[in-house]
């Protein structure tokens, strides 16, 4: 592993204060931090730079899979990324995040303080170095383990190989113990700007139930090791939500503020597990030029793959619903109204309310003035081809109520929500019918139909209904899953624990219904209708999707997916050299 960038992430800017005071690199090799790690302010301290070293400074809209897609194409997505020569964000910068942890769990522990005082800052590290650990695991699989710090650059374990993914994410779990064991419970923590959202007991429950649900699916449906371990992993999942629910949690009550600023202190939102804290304080960041919800606006849009994952009003998906909107004349059927925003007659194109309050529409009366300046839904004219666009839905999910609730529309004071108690109530139930093969009627009403009932979604989830109608139980799950979390930054993982990204990513990405009187600009209609489907569906002669005038972002002859090696990602060629070939290439690439 590169040496120059382990020897700058061992204890430089461990604290807020510039690192230069605080590590004496002596001549030639020998690394030190002598002097600092005294008081239980210099370990508080320490454990600050962990949460800067989140790396979220924005909403997580992930392209990489069908969800979101931005201006450019994705080369995750459509099957050409290339083996990188280094690669910060997804290398780099979490093993320069382990380090810093490593550093002061073995520091901490040598401080002239009581061991109930050393053991709750560690604690926090211990949550980083397992958060950042499954971070790697997820992309590459097998990666180097490395648990201590390094006092000389001559230290043969810089130059250590790969360990095997379970040896990893058995760590996290030991890490993650230890933190929930010696964390505060999140009631007890302090209510300034980062006391509110220090890690506390409940995230790293949290992070055991979604390790441990992540981990146990991919080795299932991978077949790792034959996948011997994965039902050891769902119960560990399955285990640690049965503690976090004892610990305070619940649904906020209205799903449009979740994410608003003014209910994202945990004594207010009672939802939130783990989070990243911004704010007018100025903490981590006051995010200036709208860089963090405010790229929902203009640099990110939905697909309508994902939207359709929605079920119809009557609980049905869109092959099975009676309610789908024949031939849909305007952007807004998608959501069951007509351009003026009201409901369509009988019932029609009615869907569960998730998805009327995740997207814009046209007329849209929750939009205020220019607030939403680029789109301008609400004005009753829809941009989808402006240059500088993304053509797809624009969405409203932490969006509003984000923003317009704050003193100033410059300055982006929003949280970054990483667990919420709806992720665990979902994952509980996907754990416990991959586990268990069934799920009560009773669990659902307690996970899948208690995220219904919020946003007044009336049909119940129940082995009944499933059987009536067809369905399959473990489908329906993961599309509960897929919309309660859309935008959230999932949806990647789960296609590719789920295995199924070679059916999901070399398709047709298709965007919205595209009506020339519906435009800021009707003229722009006409140059883009070699990629508006005809009313038979059809483009260039080939079936595409099953409504008129609908615009196709990216046709599926553009996209790709080798299974044999897109599920894991290429490991940086410096990082391979760096370790004297001990670091072996993942297969394919």
């Amino acid at each position: 592993m590169k040496q120059i960038f382990y020897i700058g992430a061992i204890f430089c800017a461990v604290t807020f204060s510039a690192c230069d005071d605080l590590l004496d690199v002596s001549p030639g090799s020998e690394l030190t931090d002598d002097g600092f790690w005294k008081s239980e302010t210099d370990l508080e301290g320490a454990c600050n730079k962990l949460y800067f070293d989140l790396n979220v400074l924005k909403w997580p809209a992930d392209a990489r899979a069908d969800e979101f897609v931005e201006s450019s194409s994705n080369t995750t997505s459509n099957g050409t990324r290339t083996v990188p020569g280094t690669s910060d964000d997804d290398w780099t910068h979490p093993y320069q995040y382990i380090f810093t942890a490593n550093n002061i769990i073995e520091k901490a522990a040598e401080t002239p303080l009581s061991e109930s005082i050393r053991n709750r800052w560690r604690a926090e590290a211990f949550f980083f170095r397992a958060y950042h650990y499954f971070e790697l695991v997820t992309k590459y699989g097998d990666v180097p383990l490395v648990l201590k710090t390094f006092t000389s650059v001559y230290d043969e374990e810089l130059k250590m190989g790969r360990t095997p993914r379970e040896t990893v994410i058995q760590q996290c779990y030991e890490d993650l113990e230890f933190a929930a064991a010696n964390l505060p419970k999140q009631s007890e923590l302090q209510t300034s700007e980062l006391g509110r959202r220090r890690v506390s007991r409940s995230a790293a429950l949290g992070m055991i139930v979604h390790i441990g649900l992540y981990e146990g699916t991919f080795q299932k449906y991978h077949n790792v090791n034959g996948g011997s371990n994965a039902n050891g992993h769902l119960d560990k999942s399955i285990n640690a939500f049965e503690r976090l629910k004892d610990e305070g949690h619940d649904l906020f009550p209205d799903f449009n503020d979740v994410f608003s600023y003014l209910n994202e202190a945990n004594n207010v939102n009672p939802e939130i597990v783990f989070g990243q804290p911004f704010g007018e304080n100025d903490f981590a960041t006051v995010s200036s030029g709208h860089i963090y919800t405010r790229n929902l606006e203009g640099k990110y849009a939905l697909t309508r793959n994902i939207l359709d994952q929605f079920l119809y009003a009557d609980g049905l998906p869109v092959d099975k619903t009676s309610l789908k909107v024949a031939v849909e004349t305007s952007y807004n059927n998608i959501v069951g109204l007509d351009h003026e925003g009201n409901p369509l007659p009988d019932g029609l194109g009615q869907r569960d309310p998730r998805l009327l309050k995740s997207i814009w529409t046209i007329n849209d009366p929750l939009e205020e003035d220019d607030f939403v300046g680029w789109i301008k839904t609400g004005k009753g004219i829809y941009y989808p081809f402006d240059s500088q666009r993304p053509k797809g839905y624009p969405s409203k999910k932490a969006f509003f109520g984000s923003l317009w609730e704050q003193s100033s529309s410059n300055k982006d004071f929003t949280d970054r929500i990483i667990l919420r108690y709806a992720a665990m109530l979902i994952s509980y139930a996907e754990a416990l019918y991959e586990r268990n093969g069934s799920i009560s009627d009773t669990q659902l009403d307690q996970t899948v139909n208690k995220l219904r009932e919020r946003v007044g979604f009336n049909v119940k989830l129940t082995n009944a209904f499933v059987t009536q109608h067809g369905l399959n139980m473990l489908e329906e799950i993961r599309r509960e899953r897929t919309v309660e979390l859309m935008t959230e930054g999932f949806r990647y993982n789960d296609i590719i624990r789920w295995k199924i990204a070679e059916k999901v990513l070399p398709t047709d990405l298709i965007g919205p219904i595209c009506i020339a009187d519906e435009m800021q600009n009707p003229s722009l209609h006409s140059g883009f209708t070699e990629r508006l489907t005809n009313s038979s569906g059809n483009v260039g002669g080939v079936f595409v999707y099953d409504q008129p005038n609908t615009y196709v972002i990216e046709f599926k002859n553009s996209r790709s997916f080798n299974p044999q090696r897109d599920y894991l990602y290429p490991i940086p060629t410096f990082e391979i050299a760096q370790s004297d070939f001990n670091i072996e290439q993942n297969p394919g690439w």
